[in-house]
Order: C-alpha cells, then sequence, then structure tokens
C-alpha cells in the first residue's frame, strides 16, 4: 500500500487548535483547554493527488480488552514503571535516570534496551538540536554496562524528580547549581567507572557492577523512596494480561512510525509488527546495545510538545509546567491526540484524551519524547 505522510497543522494565531491543546507552531503560550478536533491534513506527495480521510471518528471510550487480567506470578508485583511483574524485593527500590551521550561518536551504547523508560530531549540549540537520552532502570542492581554517560542538563531533573529517581550524569552547565540545592535532587556525577574503548575520554564513562553500590553507601542517599516520592501511581496502565483497544477511542489513527525534528539525530520510531513494539532509530539506522545486539524498542511512545527559554551558548530549559498542553500518544500501530500537564517541579505528569479522561496505556516500556514547541509542526507521522 501507499505510504501516506502526514502532518499536525498548526495555525500560529488561531484558537482552532487540535483536539488536545497541541502548541501552535512556535508559540510556547499552552491553551487553557482540549479543544475540538479541527481536522487533519495530509501533505502532499508525488503519489498523493488529493487529501484522504485520516481517522473515522468514533463514539465509544478507549476500554481493556477483556482477554485478562492475569494473576500476578507469587513473589512479584507490577513495576510502577512499566505495569509488569518484576521481584517484590525492587518494590520499594528508586530508581537511577542515567544520563546517556547520544552523539554518534558515543554509539553504540550500553545497556539502553533494559531501561524501563527512555526519555529524549534535545541538549542544546546548536549543533542541530542534539539530543540526550535519559533511561530509568528500577533494577540497577542487574546493570552489567550502561552508558556511557554524560552532563544533565536543568529539563532533567523535574522528570527525574517525578519517579524520586537518582541522577547519575557526569557534571553540567551551571545552570544546574540551583538544582543540585533542591532537597528532592539525589545525584552521583562523574563517580563511574573508565572504559578504554578508543574514544574521547568524554565518551568512556560507563556504569558497572559495584558502581552504585558504592555510590550509595558514600552518599548516605536512601537506596528506597524517600519523602518526596509520590504516593500516587505515574502511569495508568492496562490491568496485566490485558490491551487497550486503541481502535475504541475517538480520532484514533494508524501510525506505523513517527518522525521527531531533532535534525542531527534523526530520532525515529517505527513500529515492528513481529513484537508489537516501535524500534527506536537515530542516524538513519535501528538502535542496538553494543554489547548484544538487543533492539531499543517500545510499547508506549508518548510525545510532548514544550516550549523552551534560552540560556544563551545553546544551553536551554523546557518549561515542564504546564496544563493541557498536546501531544501524541502511541502503541500498538495506533495513535491519538492527548493534552498533557504537569502542575509541580516533583508532580507527575499527566497524560489525558479528548474527553480529558487520564489514558490507560499497555504494560511494557516507554519512550517519552519532549519536543520542542517551536518545531512541533514538523511532527510527521506514517500510515502503511
Amino acid at each position: 500500500m501507499k505510504k501516506k505522510i502526514i502532518s499536525i497543522i498548526l495555525a500560529a494565531a488561531l484558537v482552532t487548535m487540535s483536539a488536545c491543546g497541541v502548541p501552535a507552531g512556535s508559540q510556547n503560550a499552552a491553551v487553557t483547554a482540549p479543544q475540538e478536533v479541527s481536522g487533519w491534513e495530509t501533505i502532499p506527495v508525488e503519489t498523493q493527488a488529493a487529501q484522504e480521510e485520516v481517522a473515522e471518528t468514533v463514539e465509544t471510550t478507549a476500554e481493556e480488552t477483556v482477554s485478562g487480567p492475569l494473576e500476578v506470578p507469587a513473589g512479584m508485583y507490577l513495576s510502577e514503571l512499566t505495569g509488569e511483574p518484576i521481584s517484590i524485593d525492587l518494590k520499594d527500590q528508586r530508581p537511577i535516570a542515567a544520563m546517556i551521550d547520544n552523539e554518534k561518536t558515543a554509539l553504540d551504547h550500553y545497556g539502553t534496551a533494559e531501561a524501563d523508560v527512555v526519555y529524549e530531549l534535545m541538549n542544546s540549540t546548536l549543533n542541530d538540536r542534539v539530543t540526550r537520552l535519559m533511561v530509568l532502570v528500577k533494577d540497577w542492581e542487574s546493570i552489567e554496562q550502561l552508558g556511557s554517560i554524560r552532563s544533565v542538563r536543568t529539563s532533567n531533573f523535574p522528570l527525574a524528580g517525578e519517579w524520586n529517581a537518582v541522577i547519575c550524569h557526569d557534571g553540567g552547565p551551571f545552570f544546574i547549581d540551583q538544582y543540585l540545592a533542591k532537597g528532592y535532587v539525589n545525584h552521583f556525577s562523574g563517580t563511574f567507572s573508565r572504559v578504554n574503548n578508543g574514544k574521547p575520554r568524554e565518551f568512556t564513562e560507563y556504569i558497572l557492577p559495584g558502581d552504585l553500590d558504592k555510590n550509595f553507601k558514600n552518599s548516605g542517599y536512601s537506596t528506597t523512596y524517600n519523602q518526596y516520592a509520590n504516593s500516587e501511581p505515574h502511569f495508568q496502565f492496562a490491568a496485566w494480561g490485558t490491551e487497550v483497544d486503541m481502535e475504541a477511542i475517538a480520532d484514533c489513527f494508524d501510525a506505523t512510525s513517527v518522525s521527531l525534528p531533532f535534525y542531527h539525530n534523526g530520532s525515529k520510531l517505527i513500529y515492528n509488527e513481529e513484537t508489537e513494539t516501535y524500534d527506536y532509530y537515530d542516524y538513519g539506522a535501528v538502535h542496538k546495545d553494543a554489547e548484544d545486539g538487543e533492539v531499543l524498542t517500545f510499547t508506549n511512545v508518548l510525545i510532548q510538545g514544550c516550549p523552551f527559554e534560552s540560556y544563551g551558548e545553546g544551553y536551554m530549559n523546557y518549561q515542564l509546567q504546564q496544563t493541557n498542553y498536546g501531544g501524541f500518544y502511541l502503541t500498538k500501530g495506533k495513535a491519538i491526540q492527548v493534552s498533557w500537564s504537569k502542575t509541580s517541579e516533583t508532580g507527575i505528569t499527566r497524560y489525558y484524551d479528548k474527553s480529558g479522561k487520564e489514558i490507560t496505556i499497555n504494560t511494557g516500556k516507554t519512550y517519552i519524547g519532549i519536543v520542542p514547541s517551536d518545531t512541533w509542526a514538523e511532527v510527521k507521522f506514517n500510515q502503511n
């Protein structure tokens, strides 16, 4: 079948935005409430003569399929990061949030495919908006090698704070100092192992077995959730053994891939029908871990439009505290528009459907891409 390339069309000075408060072009102001869908429009391509309907509107709301739920195995609980069963011994353990260099020289990565949640953020407004990954790992004692580890940016602290995660990094610009002084921030900087991989020194730092145990012991940080942890679940997962019925959601559309405007990396997620997950691509190739060739792939993909402020010399900060800002949720080859809200630095980012109800997502690993609002119109989907 011919591919149909679709793009969200955003009016720069109009209030007629899409259903869930998608940011308007280069505007930084969030809309105050979800609005009616103004429609989708196909991008003209050489083999496509006319606009086609993107999705049929249905009146039902999303529900979980009735194939489950399943019993949680003995000695296990459902992870707050993935909704999947893991050892109950890990229930109170805090995750780590490791800063992973995503420059081409840093590839191939180690250990990223074992992460539970992966954030991708623009690291600089220079260098074609090169990105950096922040990977959340719950069972960090199982890490064999993770990295390479690089510096942190201001935007990462409120995101890691949602999870009560300890940030693992190697320094950062002086802009981070205001965050390092905050009570909710725990971090390890430049205290990991060096691996002789033939690359410049900045690409040689990795988390190896024993590194985190040593860091926790030396820092006095709690390995378990502390007073800054959120008491409510971060995601609303489908019951274990069930799946979200995306086709039952109004304005659901096919999404076999999504391309993000991170020019340097060429970040893209492509649906893999065999695994029923989205494989992550950058620099024109599927992303595989160096040690075992495991593909970095996700059950859930969340894309958030977000305004940012510039500090100069490429440094910037996402303005993450927003109400009803626009985004998308993708799973199982389908997508819907969502709105998202975050009300405080450590507050959980919540995602809502067109009706204003918090969405249910499938159990499994999640990718969260935070796209600058001034390039939001360049987020593109493909349909087969």
